[in-house]
């Protein structure tokens, strides 16, 4: 009943992200021609979302907002588009993310994920790039399903691609600060223009923070940890002498110092998901990790060169990003261990502690050749080149620490065709051969040694897509999809004498049909999709059991199948509104897997087990769901606004509800949540004649705590999400 209140809430209250418009007059324009038409470039091209044969969703500016006015970092995205989920037990700089179901749940600095971040066309491999700060954006997509020909990065799953704002002739800016609970302190801003008549700039810039909150129950200390300062800037210089060319640099740079995530000590209980009485959101008990410190800084650049031949298009793209960095935490969440006298919260066999400093990076090329012609068939090509290192010394503290480097090269040619088949029908092909390589070598603290792991594989992957117009404002369309990941290495257990493992390749075919419409006058749109895929040799990281071991395997199959509904309507003139829904039914096939459960013994599993002579307990996996797949997933945004002479107010609110998820690849009783939800709530004023917009904002609003993982080799360790933020925010827009 709880969750039927606060969804009926959020209905009640809500509205859909429409841009936010510049004047009263536009406003009203706007309202009578209906939902905006919706540009996408998951073709690498420019087109409407609703004639791309692709399951897209786009997030503008004026969701974002919303997301982002509490500072949150890049998971904030999580369930609040159908079928994307993200993550982390790294703090702010290291996010996993999982869409349809497929993703990784390793925590280790050097994990291959299949879900691709592109920013500003420049993929960010490393799962610390990953979490570079979201500012200035121009528009989000999440491309769902394997992306086999365009992008080569191992992408089985999808793609969440980010733009930002680019310079231009035209003068503009903003400046944008908020203050809310927690000490809770964000500034964004940016200005752009003409700097001579071929030459123009944009300086971009964000400075977050908060205080720290959290006490240490264990050293008495108030308001410990918690905390975080992160800012942020980009700095882009256009070139454009001429009509044909069109040079863009891209100068950006991140430092961040804050607390790495905070593990709570057995605040699940054995047998049971509920969070218990250990847990108290404003305290922890930490005898070790000096409070969790987390210290990253990035810096990269890209140069972008578009060069129009007439017929066709050139396009070079070339990019370094690196960052460095360290984390520190008290893994087991709490003081003690069974010989002690005192303990706690609860039963802590021995204390865990780890220290993680990081060393990455990332060079890449693209050029790219595309037909520029209104004839019924263009064309694509390019080639890719992938370059990258990262060294990892990991330190437990019980023996000295190891030090582990991993490089991997990749490259790749690529090619797709569009063939306008008949005046309403188009056909989409794209092809893709990946050739992939990956080392290690490593230095173990305790003294074992390491044999160095090299591994090599080269795949063909593609893509065929056919689009139908049923009319000019509905289509359908149907596509398939091969694609692949490569091997994989794990290095985790080096630091606790063990080995390198390795996971083989992964291949998936996916199959898409889907329906794109607009309706009642382009007042209601409606996008869905259904779809089936199946892995062949899907990658799996077992964490936990064993000693804490962290160890790559594969399954024989895995099979997902389900679908997800975007919609937008426009009720009236002043009520407008979203909704989005997801089913992902996820299914590991391999009657023979076996994966360690919980090492402390204090979990309850739910799957068929086997004790190895060891001691260790070990699960039958087979038909269990992904790690991390969110069975559902209900997202309903809305804004109802009250015209003034001057502008508008408005109320917008945001609801979010994730469905049954099981955190590990065994099932227990404890690691699983179901129906989880978070709502915001923004209520606002916007000044078109001054050019200013005040408003108050709440996340998580009804403060919910909601499990967000776990870790099961020491206790029943676990981690929430962020305590409800509120606040107030102006902006002032220039120009």
């Amino acid at each position: 009943m709880k969750i039927l209140k606060y969804t009926a809430l959020a209905i009640a209250i809500s509205a859909t992200y429409v841009p936010t418009i510049s004047n009263a007059a536009d406003n009203k324009a706007k309202k009578d021609k209906g939902l905006e038409t919706i540009l996408v470039t998951a073709q690498k091209r420019t087109q409407s979302n609703q004639e791309v044969p692709i399951s897209i969703t786009t997030i503008d500016t004026d969701k974002l907002d919303a997301l982002f006015s509490s500072g949150d970092d890049i998971i904030a995205l999580a369930t609040k588009v159908p079928g994307l989920y993200a993550e982390t037990s790294n703090g702010r700089v290291a996010p996993r993310f999982y869409i349809r179901g497929i993703g990784n749940t390793d925590f280790d600095l050097a994990a291959s994920q299949p879900v691709s971040i592109i920013m500003d066309d420049v993929v960010m491999e490393n799962v610390v790039l990953k979490g570079f700060p979201l500012f200035d954006l121009a528009n989000v997509e999440v491309i769902r399903g394997p992306q086999g020909s365009l992008f080569g990065r191992n992408t089985t799953a999808g793609i969440i691609k980010f733009d930002t704002m680019k310079p231009s002739q035209d003068d503009d800016g903003y400046a944008k600060i908020s203050y809310g609970t927690y000490g809770t302190r964000n500034f964004e801003g940016a200005v752009g223009g003409a700097l001579s008549d071929n030459w123009s700039g944009r300086v971009s810039l964000l400075n977050q923070h908060r205080n720290d909150w959290v006490n240490n129950g264990y050293t008495h200390v108030d308001n410990a940890m918690g905390g975080y300062d992160e800012s942020a800037g980009r700095v882009q210089l256009m070139y454009q002498p001429s009509d044909e060319l069109n040079v863009l640099l891209n100068v950006h740079a991140r430092a961040y110092n804050g607390t790495s995530t905070l593990f709570r000590a057995n605040i699940l209980s054995t047998g049971s998901n509920q969070i218990n009485s250990n847990f108290d959101r404003d305290t922890v008990f930490y005898d070790e990790g000096n409070n969790n410190p987390q210290k990253y800084h990035n810096q990269g650049y890209s140069v972008k060169i578009n060069y129009d031949m007439g017929d066709k298009t050139f396009t070079s793209i070339s990019a370094y990003e690196s960052a460095t960095g360290s984390s520190l935490g008290d893994i087991d969440g709490g003081f003690g261990a069974a010989f002690l006298p005192v303990m706690g919260p609860g039963f802590i066999p021995f204390n865990s502690v780890t220290m993680d400093n990081a060393d990455v990076d990332q060079l890449t090329q693209e050029f790219r050749l595309a037909s520029d012609t209104d004839e019924d068939y263009s064309w694509q090509t390019g080639l890719f080149y992938f370059d990258s290192n990262l060294k990892v010394v990991t330190s437990p503290f019980f023996v000295p620490p190891s030090t582990v480097n991993q490089s991997n090269t990749t490259w790749a040619v690529f090619g797709q065709g569009t063939y306008d088949v008949a005046p309403k029908s188009t056909l989409v092909a794209g092809v893709r051969y990946t050739h992939d390589k990956k080392g290690l070598t490593a230095n173990s603290g305790a003294g074992i040694p390491i044999n160095p792991v090299n591994l090599n594989d080269g795949r063909v992957s593609w893509e065929l897509m056919y689009n139908h117009k049923l009319e000019e404002d509905r289509s359908v369309y149907a596509r398939v999809a091969n694609g692949f990941r490569a091997q994989s290495i794990q290095g985790r257990d080096i630091a606790f004498f063990g080995q390198p493992s390795v996971a083989k390749s992964e291949t998936i075919l996916s199959y898409e049909a889907g329906l794109k419409a607009d309706l009642m006058d382009s007042r209601v749109r409606i996008n869905g999709a259904a779809f089936y895929y199946t892995i062949k040799d899907i990658q799996l990281t077992a964490v936990g059991g064993n000693g804490n071991n962290v160890g790559l395997t594969n399954a024989n199959k895995g099979v997902g199948k389900g679908f997800e509904i975007d919609s937008e309507f426009l009720i009236g003139d002043n009520f407008n509104m979203t909704a989005g829904f997801s089913y992902n039914d996820t299914e590991l096939r391999d009657a023979n897997l076996l994966i360690p459960t919980c090492g402390s013994g204090q979990c309850t599993p739910l799957d068929p087990t086997v004790t190895q002579t060891s001691g260790e307990v070990d699960a039958y996996v087979n038909g269990n769901p992904f790690p991390n797949a969110p069975k559902t997933i209900l997202s309903v945004t809305g804004r109802y606004t009250i015209p003034v002479e001057s502008g508008e107010f408005y109320v917008y609110s945001d609801y979010a509800q994730q469905g049954k998820t099981n955190f590990f690849i065994y099932r227990s009783a404890e690691y699983h949540v179901n129906n989880q939800f978070e709502l915001g709530l923004r209520l606002g004023y916007e000044n078109y004649q001054d050019q200013y917009e005040i408003a108050l904002y709440g996340r998580n609003i009804t403060n919910e705590v909601n499990l967000k993982g776990g870790i099961d080799f020491n206790n029943n360790t676990a981690f929430v999400n962020e305590p409800r933020i509120v606040g107030i925010e102006f902006k002032k827009t220039f120009f």
